[in-house]
């Protein structure tokens, strides 16, 4: 009696959102929401073998990505009624400060501490509109849409993006990555690259960011334009006595490090543009 309960409400969750989708193969493919919606198709949706749902993105190899960005959880994967789960998924979750105006969200960037702890998160919607909030469960949404109290004080920490993975690859001795955004950071990421950037865009990056590049071999993707080259001077100057290394680079197509890779390029692709901080095994840097 409960076959496809849950495929069907999937089905109808990526209806009611506008989600790109097509049946293909036994199975719904859906745009990748969690990767910023930029690969159609990517996402599987199925009826599972025993009854329920299965869903896979390819890209991201797995469902907690598009499980967050379309406001589900384990539990809905299921055919039975679910339990009252109280906050563990806010009703509003899919709330913008831009709804009432007919904004999506397409995206959501969540800032976890060491511990993978949600620090802060941004929201991007289908008119570019980014809006940052903090978690608070005892909001109906379970975030307050703002990082600093009526004083203009900072009431979460400043982490950059993806900082677990980037303190993963730091022990593993890896090239980190800065880009100017987070589209940018999933760029580099999609194509096996450990990357990191600040939130709100260009301009935000601090030495408080800097410190967890400590003795970190660093590549910075400056935007091709002035506030890109500006944002990058900037994060250089912090990384000056922290990083082991630094080096600049531009996307050899485009504007920016999606603009590159979109355009087919490969990372070995990107054109190196100035290197004020040259690795201590390269010519003339002890000069």
């Amino acid at each position: 009696m409960n076959d496809g309960i849950a495929f069907n409400r999937a089905a109808d969750r990526v209806r009611d959102l506008g989600l790109q989708h097509r049946y293909s193969g036994g199975a719904l493919r859906v745009q990748g929401i969690c990767h910023d919606g930029d690969a159609p198709g990517t996402v599987a949706i199925r009826r599972g073998n025993n009854g329920g749902v299965v869903i896979h993105c390819h890209k991201c190899d797995g469902n907690t990505g598009f499980l967050e960005a379309i406001g589900w959880t384990e539990a809905d994967l299921f055919d039975e009624p679910l339990p009252d789960r109280g906050h563990d998924r806010p009703t509003d979750d899919l709330w913008l400060p831009c709804t009432q105006q007919g904004h999506k969200r397409v995206a959501q960037y969540r800032y976890c501490d060491e511990l993978g702890n949600v620090v802060h998160g941004v929201t991007r919607c289908d008119h570019k509109c980014f809006a940052q909030w903090r978690p608070d469960p005892g909001t109906r949404s379970g975030r307050r849409w703002r990082l600093t109290d009526d004083q203009g004080n900072r009431l979460v920490r400043l982490v950059p993006y993806r900082l677990p993975e980037l303190l993963t690859a730091k022990r593993a001795d890896r090239v980190i990555w800065i880009a100017e955004g987070e589209k940018d950071v999933h760029a580099l990421v999609d194509h096996g690259l450990v990357a990191t950037c600040n939130a709100q865009g260009a301009g935000k990056w601090t030495a408080e960011h800097a410190r967890y590049l400590a003795d970190a071999d660093v590549t910075i993707v400056a935007d091709r334009d002035a506030k890109g080259r500006e944002h990058a001077t900037s994060v250089v100057d912090t990384l000056h006595g922290v990083a082991r290394s630094v080096y600049v680079v531009q996307a050899l197509t485009g504007k920016d490090a999606y603009d590159h890779f979109a355009a087919g390029h490969k990372d070995g692709d990107f054109r190196q543009v100035w290197a004020p901080v040259p690795h201590p095994e390269d010519p003339g840097a002890a000069a």
